[in-house]
């Protein structure tokens, strides 16, 4: 029997994505109506169907991006108007909205909560919300060398292709960080490959002892992103309800990365 081929493309979260871009072509023809656009011509004008408009427009409204007048159109709502600032105050503005999106996710699923790129071939966190109840975990090893086990890294390389990921991990070594760590690439490439792109990434203290994590992707174009939690380990047994929330605030978190 011929061997199985390797995989070379990444693994994309496809419902996210879709949402994301629906999201994108309804935050397009809001835009080009100022006076305000009926449900039913977003529809039309987006080839979207009741069913897919419907989620989106909540998402939107929810998050400030649409608001809804009292005719019932909708207009760019506030958080959209911030995207078109200029330069730096765009950034800080932006990076203001997701760090408050963050602390609010932290208070309601009780957890540290972390956002994770890959830019530029190597692992960062970028913004963290932890609290005196929500202690973010003990950086003990930079993030940047420990992709292999924790769950921001897995996460950020389940969404490389191949060559992708030997690249990252030639610069960077599959150390035993402790017992359960991977070290293999072999097994690692595996669990990476079989790993659903709609089910969060998980660390069993393969990053460190005493602590559980867990991390969704936010995949927004070209961009490689990740949301992720982090839990002490007598508090495993809230792990998966926790990251089923990360799961539901991984669209909005995508679209405001990608705007």
């Amino acid at each position: 029997m011929a061997p199985t081929p390797e995989p070379t493309t990444p693994q994309q979260p496809q419902g996210a994505q879709r949402q994301v871009r629906h999201s994108l072509r309804v935050l397009e023809t809001v835009s080009r109506h100022s006076g305000g656009v009926t449900a039913d011509r977003i529809a039309r004008e987006t080839a979207l169907t009741p069913a897919e408009l419907r989620p989106v427009l909540l998402m939107l409204r929810r998050e400030g991006y649409v608001e809804q007048v009292a005719d019932g159109a909708y207009v760019t709502g506030e958080a959209l108007e911030l995207v078109g600032a200029p330069g730096t105050t765009r950034r800080e503005l932006v990076q203001q909205r997701l760090q408050a999106t963050l602390e609010t996710l932290r208070d309601s699923v009780g957890a540290a909560i972390y956002l994770g790129r890959y830019v530029d071939g190597e692992i960062k966190v970028t913004q963290v919300a932890e609290g005196p109840l929500t202690p973010a975990v003990n950086e003990w090893v930079d993030f940047r060398s420990s992709a292999h086990a924790s769950a921001v890294g897995k996460c950020l390389l389940t969404q490389l292709d191949r060559d992708g990921r030997r690249d990252h991990l030639s610069r960077h070594k599959t150390a035993r960080l402790t017992s359960r760590t991977i070290t293999n690439e072999r097994v690692l490439f595996s669990k990476l490959d079989a790993q659903p792109p709609t089910v969060p990434v998980l660390d069993l203290q393969e990053y460190a002892l005493g602590t559980v994590c867990a991390a969704v992707p936010l995949t927004a174009g070209a961009a490689v992103g990740c949301l992720a939690l982090s839990l002490p380990l007598e508090h495993a047994h809230r792990l998966r309800q926790a990251a089923d929330a990360l799961n539901r605030r991984a669209t909005p978190m995508a679209l405001s990365l990608s705007l």
